[in-house]
């Protein structure tokens, strides 16, 4: 899990929350949000918990 900040060609800045598997280096997930509230973060990590485990 690892954050990442840009700009848009507006600048306005936004971020992104990414979920990669090491072993494989596959992104699982790729969550962008302009602010990234904790439980943003913890909703997201929620329902990819449960994509996974149905997938």
């Amino acid at each position: 899990m690892d954050f990442m900040s840009e700009s848009s060609r507006n600048q306005r800045r936004f971020r992104t929350f990414n979920v990669i598997d090491d072993f494989n280096r596959e992104a699982l997930g790729i969550d962008i949000a302009v602010t990234s509230l904790a439980k943003r973060i913890t909703r997201y990590l929620n329902k990819l918990s449960q994509y996974i485990v149905i997938h």
